[in-house]
């Protein structure tokens, strides 16, 4: 996600208070138009973890039953700030006891007696927009049995926040932060009563973002996932909010809808959850059916590529790969050019680390990296890499060189090359995927081929002769998975919960084995020890390749198939 304008990093400062006090010597709403009523879907097993004072900071368990939240010692700045957008609202809600309930009170009228004046983190744009969008969802959650002074501050504060928000969101960073500030103001405009005078400005002004910010091919710059449902959820709920109040709803706002709508089932695994790419998550469970059962728009045909990936599907089978260049400019992109994730059923085979950004800088770095994905990479340098301090964004970028797609009876292809080491190691990336049409065989060829010029200099040739140039191809494997080692070593068995076996098998040319890794999920509290099949190979000329299959060894019947579902936010 973009950070606010730089020259408004720094939030409760004298600006804040002075525009707090402007706003709240505006007019009061009274109360709401319609019942509010909680769009945003919550965690009921870290709702139930907040309740017990059990809290994730940078990736480590605390335990404080008896500290308010606003008292924690965050690990960094941005981790204290996103407390204050209120989203943990969310998780209290779907617990739903009144132990949860009583949470959120204490800590809500905590808050308004801390900072409702404009003090303390937490004023930025985006932070305001979401904490207002929660303070109405939960409204009734917050207010039920309050005395009338409370309810009534309650009102003074959320109606001060949004004349604030209405004053600032043109200082929100383009992209999903200005979104989420502008559907805020639209949202609790036409919720509170007798303050919608600021919702005819956002809304011209969230449809005129909206053209230049969603592409004519439903993507956005950072190509994030997880980004893009975010966005596409607050835009559903911009038309929900219009539609209550018997609105007229932009044109620009339901074609935005129209066009992202085909990307995210593109993106959407067999098992409803996002691929996870480029900072993003698998998205909360539920949360991007409910988008789209909530947008309305039918299914279309795919059209092979959404948003820089390419979707195969066959039976219960699906593969999201990644075709295209990082973000320029974004710190949470990864160099996953070429990786791709392979989901059955509803069980993730294949995977990527994820996101280490939710567990500190111990793993945010990491994470970005080729080797926390299911791709090739050449001696343990990135495709597209960073600089000397290993942060920000990155200072190269590898490019797609060649993209082809094989839709076909009998199942469906792509082959795909990139430049990460051209310029580095004269080698271009070339790899070929085939998934059968009953997505039981995933056929995969990995090619280094020398580029023309170092070709023709013998400078490629050359060092992969000198230095017999080292590969590694990785399959990360979720946690769930249990994988060994068969066939004396020649072939890794893969055991689904689901009670599906697959095997991976190479032709020979390279050294298999199975080795530890970590998958990063932030609904968890602790990154997961997982494993990963790896394959050591050498490039000895201007031209290597290794082949190798994932195949389904059995199946199971469709009766018995996967009756046990865990929640992936059940476990800590």
């Amino acid at each position: 996600m973009a950070k606010d304008d730089p020259k408004h990093r720094v939030s409760g400062g004298w600006r804040d208070r002075l525009d707090m006090w402007r706003a709240r010597r505006k007019p009061v709403a009274v109360g709401f138009e319609n019942q509010p009523e909680p769009r945003s879907i919550g965690l009921y097993a870290r709702g139930k973890q907040l309740v017990a004072g059990q809290f994730i900071l940078g990736g480590v368990l605390v335990e404080k039953p008896d500290v308010a939240i606003w008292d924690l010692a965050y690990p960094d700045a941005d981790m204290q700030v996103q407390a204050h957008g209120f989203g943990w609202l969310d998780d209290l809600a779907a617990m739903g006891s009144l132990k949860a309930q009583a949470k959120a009170q204490s800590w809500t009228f905590d808050w308004l007696a801390r900072f409702g004046q404009g003090r303390g983190p937490g004023w930025q744009p985006h932070v305001l927009g979401r904490r207002l969008i929660r303070w109405v969802n939960h409204a009734p959650l917050l207010l039920q049995d309050r005395p009338a002074p409370d309810q009534a501050a309650f009102m003074a504060s959320l109606s001060a926040q949004m004349q604030f928000l209405a004053r600032r969101w043109p200082q929100a960073a383009a992209g999903l932060n200005r979104v989420e500030a502008l559907t805020a103001t639209i949202i609790t405009g036409l919720m509170l009563t007798g303050l919608s005078g600021p919702v005819i400005p956002a809304l011209n002004a969230l449809s005129a973002h909206l053209e230049a910010e969603v592409d004519m091919g439903g993507g956005i710059a950072s190509r994030n996932p997880e980004d893009l449902l975010d966005l596409f959820t607050l835009l559903t709920w911009v038309e929900q909010a219009l539609a209550e109040v018997d609105r007229a709803i932009p044109a620009e706002l339901l074609a935005a809808i129209e066009r992202v709508a085909p990307i995210l089932r593109a993106l959407r695994h067999a098992d409803g959850g996002l691929a996870r790419f480029h900072g993003g998550g698998r998205g909360a469970e539920g949360r991007l059916d409910a988008a789209l059962a909530n947008a309305g728009i039918k299914p279309l045909p795919s059209a092979g590529m959404a948003m820089g990936y390419v979707r195969l599907t066959g039976g219960r089978t699906s593969i999201v790969l990644d075709a295209a260049a990082p973000a320029q400019g974004s710190a949470q992109a990864h160099a996953s050019l070429g990786a791709f994730e392979l989901t059955s059923g509803r069980r993730p085979v294949v995977v990527s680390v994820g996101s280490g950004a939710a567990f500190g800088a111990k793993w945010h770095a990491p994470g970005r990296t080729t080797a926390a994905h299911s791709t090739l990479g050449i001696e343990d340098i990135s495709s597209s890499r960073l600089g000397p301090k290993g942060v920000g964004a990155f200072v190269t970028r590898a490019d797609t060189t060649t993209l082809r797609l094989f839709p076909g009876e009998t199942g469906a292809g792509v082959h795909l090359a990139h430049d990460g080491w051209a310029k580095s190691h004269g080698m271009i990336h070339v790899r070929d995927l085939m998934l059968t049409k009953a997505g039981r065989l995933l056929t995969g060829t990995d090619r280094l081929t020398a580029t023309a010029a170092f070709e023709k200099r013998g400078v490629g040739l050359g060092r992969a002769r000198k230095k017999n140039l080292p590969f590694t191809i990785r399959f990360h494997l979720h946690p769930d998975v249990d994988a060994r080692l068969d066939m004396g070593g020649a072939a890794v068995s893969l055991t689904l919960k689901s009670g599906e076996i697959w095997v991976f098998r190479h032709d020979g040319t390279a050294n298999l084995t199975l080795e530890p890794t970590i998958y990063l999920e932030k609904t968890r509290m602790r990154p997961r020890d997982s494993l990963q099949i790896v394959l050591c190979g050498i490039a000895q000329g201007p031209d290597s390749q290794l082949g190798w299959t994932l195949a389904k060894a059995q199946d199971t019947p469709l009766a018995i198939r996967d009756l046990e579902w865990e929640d992936p936010a059940s476990q800590i």
